[in-house]
């Protein structure tokens, strides 16, 4: 098991199975990556909003990859673990004209700089915002051939803005590629769900992540195993995702995922999983302003359910 470190540059800002990783590891192997805030360190702190109005939007996400996992191969699953997420003391959020779940209210772009201490910030007074600092976009190379936007998430995880995958955190993602082809970027320090001005407070992190590789397994979009956080009241848990054009067909998607997750580890019968999902299920809308994808999550706790490993 060998420890890694993965700068940020060169980045890249489009999905592309045919891009040449950057760097090859083994299963169970640790990576430390580098990641520049989500415009590709255009944005400094104290920028004016002039100054913001000229950065290359081209260039968002700017994401750090792709990693080759040696011995992946399309059917597997990659699970990554979520060793250590650590943010630079500074960030910023954004409201871009078009955009955002009420754009056609706030037309006017703003720019907001935030000041991080190492678990919260009092930028915006009299509120005390606690940091849980994550990865917007963490993937793996889609299974089409071309280039294609980071902005929307899909089956291979991307751009699903859930907050859920911080320190502690598992998130696993379905391989459509030899090597997986992973790649992280789009920093947040706090995210509300739902993102709904278009940003969380978007920054320049450290990530710590290690891999591991399950042979023979399917699954068909992201889960996430969460973690206990401290200072909060959410519980661990495991999260579906799927993420939609039609975010009531995203929900039924996610519930319907959910009740044959606990058919499988548990072995309800489908009616008694579907009743134990109404009555105690968190579904979740994790971002709203991606269209038009809208990523819709489903939780239940860990503490209700016998221990289970999912491979």
């Amino acid at each position: 098991m060998t420890e890694h470190v993965l700068a940020a540059e060169p980045t890249h800002s489009r999905w592309n199975r045919a891009l040449p990783p950057r760097l090859e590891i083994d299963p169970g192997d640790t990576v430390h990556f580098q990641c520049v805030e989500a415009a590709g360190g255009q944005v400094r702190p104290g920028m004016t909003l002039e100054q913001l109005s000229g950065i290359d939007r081209g260039r968002i996400h700017a994401l750090t990859g792709p990693v080759f996992v040696r011995g992946a191969e399309p059917g597997d699953v990659l699970e990554i673990e979520i060793v250590e997420v650590t943010h630079h003391g500074w960030g910023y959020s954004t409201i871009v004209e078009g955009l955002g779940l009420l754009k056609d209210r706030f037309r006017e772009p703003f720019l907001f700089h935030w000041e991080l201490l190492p678990h919260e910030t009092r930028s915006l007074a009299p509120a005390v915002v606690p940091l849980r600092p994550f990865c917007g976009v963490m993937g793996v190379a889609p299974e089409l051939d071309g280039e294609f936007r980071t902005r929307p998430p899909g089956a291979f995880g991307g751009n699903m803005d859930v907050r859920e995958v911080c320190a502690g955190a598992r998130l696993y993602l379905p391989v459509f590629n030899p090597g997986a082809l992973f790649s992280c970027g789009d920093g947040h320090a706090a995210q509300g769900d739902g993102e709904v001005c278009i940003n969380g407070i978007e920054c320049p992190l450290e990530v710590s992540l290690r891999f591991h590789l399950h042979h023979g397994h399917t699954l068909s979009a992201p889960l996430i195993e969460s973690a206990q956080l401290p200072n909060s009241t959410n519980s661990e848990s495991w999260i579906v995702i799927e993420s939609d054009e039609d975010p009531l067909r995203g929900a039924r998607n996610a519930t319907s995922r959910m009740v044959d997750l606990l058919m499988r580890l548990w072995r309800f019968t489908d009616v008694h999983a579907y009743i134990l999902c109404s009555i105690a299920m968190h579904l979740r809308l994790s971002q709203v302003v991606n269209e038009p994808m809208i990523t819709v999550s489903a939780a239940i706790a860990k503490h209700i359910l016998p221990e289970r490993r999912l491979f």
